[in-house]
């Protein structure tokens, strides 16, 4: 395993992370004697794989459900300094409710601290309030800091660039969670500033947000030959000097295993990437012209600013996957996202608009006139998805 210093916390921190959004029983807490002892026998193998291959980043969230539960209980078995616990918290309005989520979750985990505290999903102007406010959560993790429950405080988020960037600019997190890979590199200069401040980078959900790699389209195994789909994102993420982990959500042992292959090529990633990264350059350039792969986010408005908040700048980016190297099945599912996951995915899917409307919107945009045209030929391509969710 590679280990990479994570940023100001000075951890030692494995390069595949261990998730634990994938093997959990259910998505709400339960009891104890609930949990199907198959499921969780499961859940204890995964993690001994993971100590075994030297993933000791092991990763929850208060709200994963029976996640904390039933790592508490399995946890039991490795020594606790063996290794690095992180737990994510969402915000409260009310900053007692917070901590008292925080207590919940030592309870679950059935340890005095975590080595890092996120405050989880800071992903709208409302969730940066209840946070950065006087008296507001960051000034409670804090308390919770100096109380000896945790020893880093970062946050995770879904939120807009701008506010990002803001977040960070502030100075006041040690790290952060977000999302960034292939077919999603929209957050580029959120980790450019999070290295500027000395930040742990975690890239979150590269697998399954990365594109559904668990199941990648024959096209786009094809044109990563002789790598899987995961292995080339893997390197991808790593080949940034500011990237320290990519998390593995594992639903089992094997699930390791295209990551362990990757590490194999760490130190070769930008080699083995590039000829991969240009094949699928000439697919876009065949669908959507030679300008469109390197310029077609540039100056788009954010979906709070947009007609109908339609989030065209995600449903653009889906759709150029779709087109270019047949993601649909992936940006079909998170097209349905849109509209139906709140904060956690902002933004609407394609509405009815003004074509003036959506012009003025994307004024600034290289590819203003084709826009609103690729935008009702999205929603056609799209739409409908009864797929798993």
């Amino acid at each position: 395993m590679r280990y990479l210093r994570f940023g100001q916390t000075e951890l030692s921190m494995p390069a595949i992370s261990c998730g634990g959004m994938r093997y959990h029983h259910k998505w709400e807490d339960v009891e104890w004697n609930e949990i199907p002892k198959e499921g969780q026998k499961n859940l204890e193998r995964t993690l001994a794989a993971a100590i075994d291959l030297g993933i000791n980043h092991i990763e929850t969230a208060r709200g994963y459900g029976s996640s904390e539960m039933q790592l508490g209980y399995a946890l039991k078995q490795f020594q606790r300094e063996s290794f690095i616990l992180q737990t994510k918290v969402g915000p409260e309005n009310d900053p007692r409710e917070f901590r008292s989520k925080i207590e919940t979750s030592l309870n679950y985990l059935q340890v005095d601290s975590v080595d890092l505290l996120s405050i989880h999903g800071i992903n709208n102007r409302e969730r940066i309030q209840w946070s950065m406010r006087k008296g507001g959560c960051l000034e409670e993790a804090r308390k919770v800091q100096k109380a000896g429950l945790t020893k880093h405080v970062g946050f995770s988020t879904h939120a807009t660039l701008s506010e990002i960037l803001e977040l960070i600019n502030t100075g006041e997190f040690e790290y952060i969670n977000l999302h960034w890979y292939f077919v999603n590199q929209l957050n580029g200069p959120a980790i450019e500033a999070a290295a500027k401040q000395d930040m742990g980078v975690f890239i979150i959900s590269p697998n399954d947000k990365g594109g559904r790699l668990y199941t990648p389209p024959e096209k786009l195994v094809e044109i990563c030959k002789p790598l899987h789909p995961m292995v080339f994102n893997d390197l991808f993420c790593w080949a940034s000097p500011h990237v320290h982990t990519v998390s593995c959500g594992a639903s089992c042992p094997e699930d390791f295993d295209l990551h362990v292959e990757a590490m194999e090529h760490f130190e070769n990633a930008d080699k083995l990437i590039t000829p991969i990264i240009t094949k699928i350059q000439d697919e876009v350039e065949k669908t959507f012209g030679p300008d469109w792969y390197d310029n077609w986010f540039k100056n788009l408005p954010e979906w709070t600013d947009t007609p109908h908040q339609i989030n065209v700048k995600d449903i653009l980016r889906l759709f150029t996957w779709a087109k270019s190297i047949d993601l649909i099945d992936f940006a079909k599912w998170r097209y349905s996202m849109l509209d139906s996951y709140g904060h956690w995915i902002p933004g609407k899917r394609v509405q009815r608009f003004k074509k003036q409307d959506m012009l003025d919107a994307v004024s600034e945009s290289p590819f203003a006139e084709q826009i609103p045209a690729y935008l009702k030929e999205a929603d056609a391509l799209l739409k409908g998805y009864t797929g798993p969710t």
